[in-house]
Formats: structure tokens, sequence, C-alpha cells
């Protein structure tokens, strides 16, 4: 018993420590994206494009690699994984031209993949009243973000200003990171799916209705996250006209809740179940949204003195707070929608968690460049979040509706079953 819990243990620290790195160096474009855009005299849009790019990749890998993992084990698919951005990651200081950029931010965006891998690897380790837990704290790795936004201005700093020297580093911890999760992680056969289960049985769970309404919500609370991750600290830098090591920093601001208490979100939705939890991040994400939406704006009141000059609009003391709490709110939805599919598809997390991270990755691919086209096209920046808005007033009525004749007794449920574990 005790040589599990150390390797349960273990098994949990070296990958939350591998999906970090993986999740720093998928977001690198958050930062080495604001000079590359100066360099190559990029508009909004292809700004945009640039940072989802490795998005996309780590989206659309996440299908297989999740039936891979259920398969063949995670150690061995997450291992490979990491070795195959290494050289795409350092060939990044070679690029000149945009298109140079968007084909290897492709290969780079692979790194996105490991969170498919790491999610049903950590899971079969721990029973199941464990599993929302031991997944918030592996999902916890999401703070990469917040880990890039400090290390890479620094990096750049540095370097005398040169954004070449984040790719060069993170190609080397990248390689080094991988070596010790091969190490210190460990392999158990049983938690694989068994060779006589095809593909085609693997995917027939994506024909339950179950599993879109998952995609849904993560696509708001995943996606939201990372389009915000890739897009705030530029947004600091042109709404307040802050250096980037000043935006960064209050970028990580979102970033960092957004990835560490993804573990507190697991905790939760262990204790009150994964439909209520999720229903309050909806809420809470509905509201900063639309106080975030409103853009700084100008107005002159006629009054019987005359006109009288006003400004409504956020101070960045007052931005940077409502974006902590969205943080906070990702993190729990993050944590809460793993809790439904561990709780409904416990022999098939793998291929289910990569079909509902796909959702999410394409939504944290199609937003910042629909972030982009917006300020384009209406020069307003905090556009941004009326899209998130809108995305977010969907969501809430979709849950309402999809969970209309059951919720009741799913809360009552949940409930009950929180306070029997307690």
């Amino acid at each position: 018993m005790a040589q599990e819990s150390r390797k349960q243990l273990s098994v949990l620290v070296s990958s939350t420590m591998a999906f970090t790195v993986c999740f720093m160096v998928w977001m690198m474009f958050a930062i080495i994206g604001i000079p590359i855009k100066k360099q190559l005299g990029l508009n909004e849009t292809e700004f945009g494009l640039l940072t989802a790019t490795p998005v996309l990749t780590g989206s659309l890998v996440r299908v297989p690699l999740g039936i891979w993992t259920d398969r063949f084990g995670g150690r061995i698919v997450l291992f490979v994984l990491m070795l195959s951005t290494v050289v795409p990651i350092w060939m990044m200081q070679y690029a000149t031209e945009y298109w140079h950029f968007l084909v290897l931010g492709l290969f780079v965006g692979l790194a996105g993949g490991s969170f498919s891998v790491g999610t049903p690897y950590v899971a079969r380790w721990f029973p199941k009243h464990r599993q929302g837990l031991a997944m918030g704290v592996f999902g916890a790795g999401n703070s990469g973000s917040a880990v890039t936004k400090f290390l890479a201005p620094a990096l750049i700093a540095m370097a005398g200003g040169t954004w070449m020297i984040v790719p060069q580093v993170y190609s080397v911890v990248m390689l080094v990171m991988a070596i010790l999760f091969w190490v210190f992680s460990s392999t158990n056969p049983a938690h694989n799916v068994p060779s006589t289960v095809g593909l085609a049985d693997q995917l027939k769970m994506l024909k339950d209705p179950r599993v879109w309404r998952y995609c849904q919500y993560y696509s708001v609370v995943f996606g939201g996250y990372v389009a915000l991750a890739l897009w705030m600290t530029k947004y600091y830098v042109g709404e307040y006209g802050f250096d980037m090591k000043l935006a960064a920093l209050l970028a990580a601001c979102f970033s960092l809740p957004g990835g560490v208490l993804r573990a507190l979100g697991g905790w939760i939705s262990d204790r009150y179940g994964a439909y209520k939890t999720t229903w309050w991040v909806m809420w809470v994400c509905w509201v900063a949204f639309f106080i975030l939406s409103y853009p700084q704006t100008q107005m002159v009141i006629t009054t019987i003195n005359g006109p009288v000059a006003m400004h409504v609009g956020l101070n960045p003391w007052m931005f940077t707070a409502l974006l902590f709490v969205v943080g906070i709110a990702t993190a729990i939805g993050k944590a809460s929608v793993f809790k439904f599919i561990s709780d409904d598809f416990g022999n098939n997390i793998g291929a289910v968690s990569g079909i509902v991270g796909l959702a999410g990755g394409l939504g944290g691919f199609i937003l910042p460049i629909m972030f982009g086209v917006l300020v384009d096209l209406t020069g307003v920046r905090s556009s941004c979040f009326m899209l998130l808005y809108g995305t977010v007033c969907v969501s809430l009525v979709w849950m309402h509706y999809s969970f209309k004749p059951e919720s009741c007794a799913t809360v009552v449920n949940q409930t009950m079953t929180g306070t029997a574990k307690a």
C-alpha cells in the first residue's frame, strides 16, 4: 500500500511538472508574438492567427492522443510527445517570414496535446472519489501560462531585447523535463484498455449527447482561458500603455489562478458535484464579462450649469481584479467539466477527454483570431470581452435547457453524495 501511494504521488508530481512545461511552451507566442508582430508589421488579425496557430494542432491531436493513452499507457505517449516538440521549438529562432512562424507554430503546438494524455494517465492511478482532486492537481499545470509571462520577458530583457532567447531556452527545458518525467513516472499495464477493444468501440460514446454538452462547457472555460492568456499581455500594452514586462506581470494575475486553482476546482467538484459547480462558474463569468465589455468612454452631459465631461471605464487595477475573478472561475470550471467525464465515462476517459479537450482547444484557437478581427473592424479593444459575454450567455441557456428535466434531481443527488463523503 505504501509503495502504491508513493507511485501515485510520483506519477502525479512528474505529470504535473511535465504538463506545466508543455503549457509554458504552448503559450509562448503570448509574449514573443508581441516583438514578432512589430518585426513583421502584422495587423491585429494576423497577430491573433500567429498566437492561435499552436493551439490548433494542440487541439486536433487530442483525440488520437487520448485514444493512444487508453491503449498504450500515458507514460510512453507523453514522453514521445514531449520529445517531438524539442526540434521545432529550437528552430523557431531561425524563422524570418510570417509563414515560417505559422508552420513551426503548428509543430510546437503538439505540446498542447499533453493534457489529453496526462488526464487519463493520472486519473487511473487514483480511486474514483479522489479522481476529481487528482485531475485538478494535474490540471494546475495550466499555470505554465503564467510561468511564461514571468520567464519569457525576463529572458528577453536579459538577452538585450531579442526574443530568440526564448525558444533556445524552452527547447532545452522541454528536453530535460521529458527525461525527468520518464525517470520519475511509472507504468501500470492494468490501466490500459484491453487490446480487444477497437477504435470504433472507443469512439461509440461520441454519439452520447452528454459528450457534446461537455464539449460546449469546456470551449468556454478552457477555450476562453487560453484565448485570454494569449491576448491579455498585448491588451495591457495597447489599452493602458504599459511596457511588456509590466503587462505580462498583470496578465499573469489571470493566468496563475486560472491554472493553480484547478486543484481547488477538483475538490469542489468532488464535494458538491460537477453540475452545481459548473452552473455557478458560468454565472460568475457572465457577470464579469459584462463589466469587462464596457469600453473606455468619454461623455459630455448637458446640465443646467453647462456641459460636464465624464469618463467611464475600468482603470487597470479594477480591470486586473475582475480578470483575477475570471481566472479563478475558469480554473474551477475546467476541473468540474472533467469531473463530469470521470463520473460518466470512467472506462473511456482518454477518448472522451480527447474530444472534449479538442473542443476546448478549438475555442482557444478561434477566439484569438476573432479578437483580432473585431479589433480591426471596430477599433474597440474590449470587443473581445463582448464576444466572450455572448458565448457565456449561449452556454447558460444551453445548460439550463439541457438539464432542465433532471436538474432538480441532479443537484439533490450530488449534494447528498457530497454530504455523505464529508
